[in-house]
This record gives C-alpha cells, sequence and structure tokens, in this order.
C-alpha cells in the first residue's frame, strides 16, 4: 500500500497563512531595506567601523527591557492588535530615518529611530510568533511553518537587494526608507485581515510569579530548553557570516562580487529546503533530526573554515542554509505544540531575546576569536564547538531523541491532565 500523497500546498490555501505570509515578505523586506540603508548612511556619513558595529547595540538594548512587557502584552490582549501597533511603530522609525535623511539631520537620530525599531521588533516578535496556533490545527503546523518561514528567506535575499538598487537608482537613502515604510503599511494591512482573538480571562488574580512565568515552563520542559539550547549555541559558535568579507578578500580572492554569492548560499539553501519541506510527510524522529542537523551545520561550518576553493565554500554555505532551516522549522514548531496557549507569548519573548542575544553575541565572538587566532581557528573552532554542544545535549537531555512527531505532541498542561486521566483509568 502506498502512502497517501502529501499536499505541498494545503496550508498556503488557508487565507489565515496567506494574510501572514504577505506581512512576513512585506515586513522583513522593510527591515532589510532599513539595515542596508542605515548601514551605508552611517559609513558615507561618518567613515567609521565602530559605528556600524554599534547598530545592532542599539536595536538589542530595547529587546533587552521590554522582553517581559512584551511576552506578558502578548498572553493579555490580541495578538492581532499588538502586532499591528508594533508595526506602525517600525513605519514611524521609517519615516523618522526618511526625514533625518532629507534634512541631514544628527547621527544621534538615526540611533535613536534604530531604538525604536528595536522597541517594535520586541512587542511585534512574541505576537507574530504565536498567533498561529490560535488560527491553525495542530498537524497544520509544520507545512505553514515551511511556507511562513520560505516566505521569511525570500524576503531576506530580496530585501537587501532591493534597498541597494534603491540607493544606487536614487543616489541617496530616503527613498528606500520610504519603501520601507510602506513594506511596514502592507503588513499592517495584510494583518487586518486575521481576527482579533482576545485571550480567556483569567480565573485567578495575577501574581508576580505570573510575569516570570515563560521562564518557568522553559525549565521544566526539558525538550523544548534542549532545542533552544542546541539553536543558541549553534548561532553562537557557528558565526561564519561575519567574517565572510575576509575570506573573500584575503582567503578566497574573490572580490566584492563573489562577497555577494557567499552571503546569499546559506539563505538560497534555506528557501529550497523550507520548500522542499512542504513536499515532505511529517518527521517520525524530529528529535534525532533535531541533533543530525546541527551535528551537519557544525561539519559544514568546518568544511568552509578549511576551503580554499571558492566553489566549495558556497556548497558548504549551501549546506548551513539546508541545516539551519530544518533545526529553526522544529524548534519552532516545538515550542508552538508544547506551550499551553496562555504562555505562548512569554515563551515565545525569552526565545526571541536568547536567539538575537545569540546573532549579536556570536558576531562579536566570531570577530574577538579571528582578531586573536585567525579567521579560519575561528570559523573551525566555532564548528567543533558547535558538534560538542549536540554531545552535551544528548548528554543532559535525553528524551529530546525520543520525541515523536510534532503534531502528536500536547501542550504541557494538557499531556499532564490526560496522563492522570490514564492512570486512573488503568487501576
Amino acid at each position: 500500500m502506498t502512502a497517501p500523497a502529501v499536499d505541498a500546498f494545503a496550508a498556503i490555501r488557508h487565507p489565515f497563512v496567506r494574510a501572514m505570509a504577505l506581512a512576513r515578505v512585506s515586513g522583513v523586506i522593510g527591515t532589510q531595506i532599513i539595515n542596508v540603508a542605515v548601514g551605508w548612511e552611517l559609513y558615507e556619513r561618518t567613515g567609521s567601523a565602530l559605528s556600524l558595529g554599534l547598530v545592532g547595540l542599539f536595536e538589542l538594548t530595547p529587546v533587552l527591557f521590554l522582553m517581559i512587557p512584551a511576552g506578558n502584552a502578548a498572553d493579555r490582549y490580541p495578538r492581532r492588535n499588538i502586532a499591528m501597533i508594533a508595526q506602525s511603530v517600525a513605519c514611524i522609525a521609517a519615516f523618522g530615518l526618511m526625514a533625518v535623511s532629507w534634512f541631514e539631520g544628527p547621527v544621534n537620530l538615526i540611533y535613536a529611530m534604530l531604538m525604536l525599531v528595536g522597541a517594535a521588533r520586541s512587542f511585534s516578535a512574541p505576537a507574530v510568533g504565536t498567533i498561529m496556533p490560535q488560527l491553525l490545527k495542530t498537524e497544520q503546523f509544520v507545512n505553514a511553518n515551511a511556507w511562513l518561514s520560505s516566505a521569511f528567506q525570500f524576503a531576506s535575499i530580496s530585501g537587501p537587494a532591493i534597498g541597494g538598487m534603491i540607493i544606487a537608482w536614487t543616489g541617496g537613502t530616503k527613498w528606500a526608507y520610504f519603501v520601507a515604510a510602506l513594506g511596514q503599511i502592507i503588513f499592517i494591512a495584510a494583518f487586518s485581515a486575521l481576527p482579533a482573538i482576545a485571550p480567556p480571562e483569567a480565573k485567578e488574580k495575577r501574581k508576580l510569579s505570573d510575569v516570570f512565568a515563560g521562564f518557568s515552563f522553559i525549565r521544566r520542559t526539558p525538550v523544548f530548553l534542549a532545542a533552544i539550547t542546541l539553536d543558541m549555541f549553534g548561532v553562537l559558535l557557528g558565526g561564519a557570516v561575519v567574517l565572510l568579507p575576509i575570506f573573500a578578500k584575503d582567503i578566497l580572492h574573490v572580490g566584492p562580487e563573489g562577497l555577494g554569492w557567499l552571503r546569499a548560499s546559506p539563505s538560497l539553501g534555506s528557501l529550497l529546503m523550507f520548500l522542499a519541506v512542504t513536499r515532505l510527510p511529517p518527521m517520525k524522529r524530529p528529535g534525532r533530526m533535531l541533533l543530525f542537523v546541527v551535528v551537519g551545520f557544525g561539519l559544514a561550518t568546518i568544511g568552509f573554515g578549511l576551503s580554499t576553493s571558492f566553489v566549495l565554500s558556497m556548497a558548504c554555505l549551501f549546506l548551513t542554509g539546508i541545516f539551519d532551516s530544518i533545526s529553526v522549522l522544529i524548534r519552532q514548531t516545538l515550542e508552538q505544540v508544547v506551550t499551553p496557549d496562555r504562555l505562548r507569548g512569554r515563551v515565545s519573548a525569552i526565545n526571541y531575546v536568547f536567539i538575537g542575544f545569540s546573532n549579536e553575541f556570536g558576531a562579536f565572538e566570531s570577530g574577538a576569536t579571528a582578531a586573536l587566532f585567525g579567521p579560519i581557528a575561528s570559523v573551525v573552532g566555532g564548528g567543533v564547538g558547535t558538534i560538542l554542544v549536540v554531545l552535551a545535549v544528548i548528554m543532559a537531555w535525553p528524551a529530546l531523541a525520543r520525541i515523536g512527531p510534532l503534531h502528536t505532541l500536547k501542550p504541557e498542561e494538557e499531556a499532564d491532565i490526560i496522563s492522570a486521566t490514564e492512570a486512573r483509568h488503568s487501576v
């Protein structure tokens, strides 16, 4: 008997998924355009590499301070409304950057607008990342996540190119900021098609401990803690992307054009893998697969660090994108299925901060180790460290390798109730 054919387009036929995909593409393209335009303008006006390094710091700072209130807001108010308000703030920031560029305002105002962008992302990320479980069935999560992640990768590839072309055509950044603002407006319009679902009223009076309930949930859910640990340290140690200019210029000798191809390779691998996942049946052993792909990510990173061939280097980066996409898909879906809806905002906010922090700190770690030991040792050492983290996770959380298909898992509280009921019936 042959297995039933997988409907690759099942989720994208759902109007809510299409609306979220449109919002994801437009919002990420807008954000990517801002990143390109800010980097170009700051370096044009200051000629300082430090001014570029401060961009991530100013965007990350509000995230660290707003993580707790943003997560609690996503669990207390309609997530659609929070996302729309947050993107409205991002839109205002884009218009603010346009005004600074137009009137050649002080550089400090650019950093102020970046903090506003960071604040908007603080509230948008947990709201957007947790709205899908309110709208879809559990068995639809993997296919929907694959399509939404594909939309993200498409925007990540096209956004910088669009921003660069606008700057080249117009001779400045102000119109790039204008297009970025339009992207946020399209996001808001697309999200307005989703229902505003209010969370159920709390049965008990809220306590101070409820504010930090997301931390408690992650601590007592070893499978999810293991997954985010793998993701966090994989990003932290495998940050080869920040060193690509060194490899392009001094090791591979391919110049800026080659650098562009190198930077595009991981995103291209991710995009193709996400599209492939839409045609594949659910993973029978997603925990084992997660461990396998993180090891693969580490090996591909080592291969890139040791390569002196441009084609081989591109192939290794392409593989890092493939392995990373599977890791992200499993972690996102796992978070959605094991987290009770009343906690999803708080858990998502914590997860967003940890992954964001590992991105920023991973770039610093790669740069620092490259300065001390050279770029090859930095990249190869990061790949080896990633594999060692997998071994540590296997020993610390063996349950991760034993989990079944993701759509069969239950939120922690519901699983506890079912187990207790089955125990009573067996007596």
